[in-house]
């Protein structure tokens, strides 16, 4: 039909699967009990048989020796023993009453030495042609030699072993369906925790991220399962509610320079013969510029989200440093000193870093009041970028915040000073997602902001 056995129970439900696979181990664990069971019995019945053939023929050994031999020897136990006592030229010198009369009927020698071994002969003129055990011991003196044969028939073997192998064919598959259907009903109730737990996260939804699975107490693979589809549970919360937050604050940053060159442009346009567009010029591209920044920033920040693999190769972190150096001197009249700025190779991607550099940059033009100062070195195995200002500085208890998205502290939320508060959470991912880690440190006055990356042979 197309479709393989093995596919066909993948889609098998998990509690049929584990109920068929137990019930195939319980069979197989059955069977193999039953047919060692059946061996062991016959094999111990089997040396019944002979421990009573070797114990008669001592007997009637011993009567020879004693010169007691009867030439018909009495019966035993059940009567149907089969006993003919062999002299040395093969004639019968004595016999059981169900064998008076008959020629030799074995012709196996006995052991020489050690404990007689039995055989198994067949064709006995008694009850049929059924299987006999025999065995043969030698007695009489030297001069007179004989062979004393006893044989006992194994139909009692038989007919036992017969009833034990009907009894276990009813018994093994009625174990097998008993112990099937408890493995049914102890798997459906193993499972239905599961299903509880498989109920609670269908009922849960992109709107209503904030429930919880209900966890068992017992710490098993269950207790943990729930636990980690909580764990899983909160960071999904944590991810939708700062990515609700993050398109929040973007429509409004966005929202400021659009109304402002809305309105400009609907001003001139209304009013053509009072605008002044010599004027107007520099306030609109400002605002253009501010408008290109910040989405070139939510791009930025949208890729790292994405979590792209960065295209890591060796670049050398003072070139991207003084090319970036030589763009912001365009931009402000601020002293940018560069001479400490020595050689470090770093593993990275260039784009990446060079954005890290022109965003630390930008936020020390934007706060510095006369002078900014870069430095770069390699010690203990890592590029130390520093770039430092003169500006206001950073409160202590606010320098792990100024990585969040849309922060601004209270000095800088003025709209004049362009930020958006995103260019160093960008900085902070990009150091992140190449290894390194960013910190801040007074200036004295001003801050500096210093930032770690593994660095590799020059």
């Amino acid at each position: 039909m197309g479709i393989t056995v093995p596919a066909w129970w993948a889609r098998r439900s998990l509690r049929l699967r584990l109920t068929a696979a137990a019930a195939l181990i319980i069979a197989v664990a059955l069977v193999g009990a039953a047919c060692l069971l059946v061996v062991w019995l016959r094999m111990s019945l089997i040396t019944g048989l002979d421990q009573t053939a070797l114990q008669r023929a001592q007997v009637i050994a011993a009567n020879v020796d004693n010169g007691s031999l009867a030439r018909t020897l009495p019966a035993s136990g059940d009567g149907d023993t089969a006993v003919q006592v062999i002299g040395a030229r093969g004639a019968v010198l004595s016999s059981s009453a169900n064998l008076a009369g008959k020629r030799a009927l074995f012709d196996f020698a006995p052991t020489s030495s050690g404990t007689p071994q039995a055989h198994s002969v067949h064709g006995l003129p008694l009850n049929g042609d059924g299987t006999w055990r025999a065995v043969a011991l030698a007695a009489g003196s030297s001069r007179s030699p004989v062979t004393v044969y006893v044989a006992v028939p194994t139909a009692a073997v038989k007919h036992n072993l017969a009833q034990l192998t009907v009894g276990l064919a009813i018994a093994v598959p009625s174990a097998v369906a008993v112990l099937t259907g408890v493995v049914w009903l102890l798997t459906g109730r193993a499972l239905r925790p599961v299903e509880a737990l498989r109920a609670q996260t269908a009922e849960i939804t992109a709107c209503d991220l904030g429930r919880r699975l209900d966890v068992p107490p017992a710490d098993d693979a269950l207790g943990r399962l729930a636990r980690t589809l909580n764990d899983l549970l909160a960071r999904l919360d944590v991810s939708t509610q700062r990515q609700r937050q993050f398109v929040a604050d973007a429509a409004h940053e966005l929202r400021s320079p659009l109304s402002s060159l809305h309105t400009q442009l609907e001003v001139a346009v209304r009013h053509p013969g009072s605008a002044d567009w010599r004027a107007r010029g520099p306030a609109l591209i400002e605002e253009s510029e501010r408008l290109s920044r910040l989405v070139d920033n939510l791009v930025g920040l949208a890729r790292l989200d994405a979590r792209p693999r960065l295209r890591k190769r060796p670049v050398d972190l003072e070139e991207i440093v003084f090319h970036e150096v030589s763009h912001a001197r365009r931009r402000t009249a601020l002293v940018i000193d560069q001479r400490a700025v020595s050689a470090a190779r770093v593993n990275g991607d260039g784009d990446a870093l060079g954005r890290v550099v022109c965003n630390l940059l930008d936020n020390a033009i934007r706060y510095a009041v006369e002078r900014i100062e870069v430095s770069l070195c390699v010690h203990d195995g890592s590029a130390g970028l520093v770039v430092a200002d003169d500006g206001p500085g950073i409160p202590e208890a606010d320098r792990s915040r100024v990585f969040d998205r849309f922060t601004r502290l209270d000095g800088a939320r003025a709209r004049d000073t362009g930020g958006s508060g995103l260019g160093l959470a960008i900085v902070h991912d990009v150091v992140a997602a190449h290894g390194g880690h960013i910190r801040i440190e007074d200036n004295a006055p001003g801050a500096r902001i210093v930032v770690s990356i593994p660095a590799t042979d020059l």
